[in-house]
């Protein structure tokens, strides 16, 4: 399946690369930070990093942001509210919460790769409050029930 997403950059990212795929077979796409100047993250700090595009899903569709690995591994950057949520009325540019939980200070510069994107397709259920619910092998098991 395909679909058409909009992506519009904002005034100060005319120069940044649209979101792109890096390999054949990525799921995501990569986002790039558009600061103005380079931000140092410090150890435990937290930034919202700006990406500079604003996007438009078709309906039923939502964009999950996603860390790097890469980033993760390497120097303890990841993403607070993981996965970001991107509704598809939302029109604002999207923005990241980073978090540097390695042992030292790193540097985001302009134009780095700071996350990915994932575009989804989701589903609204009908919802329908249930007195009893059917019983699974499973049942309310959870949180290493089957094991380490």
């Amino acid at each position: 399946m395909s679909i058409i997403l909009k992506i519009k950059k904002t005034d100060d990212a005319k120069d940044l690369p649209l979101p792109a795929y890096m390999s054949e077979g990525a799921a995501g796409m990569d986002l790039y930070a558009n600061v103005k100047e380079e931000v140092i993250l410090q150890p435990g700090e937290i930034k919202l990093i700006p990406t500079g595009i604003q996007i438009e899903l078709p309906p039923n569709f939502e964009a999950q942001i996603r860390p790097r690995s890469g980033l993760a591994l390497n120097y303890g950057i990841t993403l607070l509210n993981t996965p970001g949520t991107i509704d598809s009325d939302y029109r604002g540019e999207i923005k990241l919460i980073v978090i540097n939980l390695g042992k030292e200070a790193v540097k985001i510069a302009r134009g780095q790769r700071i996350a990915q994107m994932v575009i989804n397709q989701i589903v609204r259920p009908t919802i329908v409050e249930a007195e009893i619910l059917s019983e699974t092998k499973r049942d309310e098991g959870g949180f290493g029930h089957t094991g380490i």
